[in-house]
């Protein structure tokens, strides 16, 4: 004989279903919510770090003269208007920034301080020129209505995949972009020699900008325009046994206004013990030595 289960009896079970029900979508929010970027960062790149220019010294520690335009693959545009640069027209029109903006910021000689502004926003301070990134995690964060030096900077943490057969040097040129490509296009120089499967297993930080003013890819007027492709991929290299600690920039600009191909540099920092040399300056284009730009090959 089949036995009626009294409806009184069914109360207590019924409450707890509802009690469990009841908890699911906050249980399921928290478990979904996916971590800040600053939580999900798979390297630390907060802190304090210096460039070191071992490399294309005389276009970044100097004014380079009027003309050198090496490693540069300026068009016709391009050179046409590296050649009317003139720095007492940039600095009567308030334009002494323009060697300062995100196209060239990364390449000057100084200090930069990196450190998050909130979860999902890294804060790049540099005392060159006394300007401030802000790198966006948030797709949906806002740019600017009016174009800036700095541009609006959008984010994203990335683990390349591996290559064929587990090989790390098969995946140089994808997702993660170019791996160490010189100073001025080729090379590894600038800092140690980084172990590419090493530098590919730590993941990276690949930034894309837009909304910039047009500016200088080097301080004697070699140009980019406000249509420029800027993509930068930071990398922290391993720790030197002597415990340096290193951070690699490549970046990639492509420009067909100026430029016959992209423009690569790798742009070295060592990580230093606290901000006390950060020291912000003005951005200030120092006159060019005089005489005549040494002839490239092939101009």
């Amino acid at each position: 004989m089949k036995r009626k289960t009294s409806p009184r009896a069914l109360v207590p079970a019924m409450a707890c279903v509802l009690c469990l029900t009841a908890g699911t979508p906050r249980l399921a929010a928290q478990r979904g919510a996916p971590p800040s970027a600053e939580a999900a960062a798979p390297i630390d790149l907060t802190g304090t770090w210096v460039s070191v220019v071992s490399e294309d010294w005389r276009h970044r520690m100097m004014t380079p003269r009027p003309g050198d335009f090496e490693s540069v693959p300026l068009n016709g545009e391009g050179r046409s208007t590296a050649d009317a640069w003139d720095l007492d027209a940039d600095n009567a029109n308030g334009l002494q920034c323009k060697a300062f903006g995100v196209g060239g910021i990364i390449r000057q000689p100084g200090r930069v301080r990196i450190g998050w502004a909130d979860g999902n926003t890294l804060e790049l301070d540099f005392d060159a020129g006394t300007q401030t990134r802000l790198l966006h995690f948030d797709d949906a964060a806002a740019a600017p209505d009016e174009l800036t030096w700095q541009g609006h900077s959008v984010a994203e943490w990335r683990r390349p995949p591996q290559g064929r057969g587990g090989n790390p040097r098969a995946q140089i040129g994808n997702s993660t972009g170019p791996i160490a490509p010189g100073g001025g296009g080729r090379g590894t120089r600038g800092g140690p020699a980084p172990d590419i499967g090493q530098l590919n297993a730590g993941g990276a930080l690949t930034v894309t900008t837009t909304h910039f003013r047009e500016g200088y890819l080097r301080k004697n007027g070699v140009p980019y325009s406000e249509n420029a492709s800027i993509t930068e991929h930071f990398h922290r290299l391993p720790t030197h046994p002597n415990g340096d600690e290193w951070l690699l920039v490549v970046t990639v600009i492509e420009d067909p206004a100026y430029l016959n191909g992209p423009f690569y540099t790798s742009t070295h920092f060592k990580r230093e013990p606290d901000d006390a040399n950060f020291n912000p300056t003005p951005c200030r284009t120092a006159p060019p030595p005089e005489g005549g730009a040494p002839e490239p090959p092939g101009r």
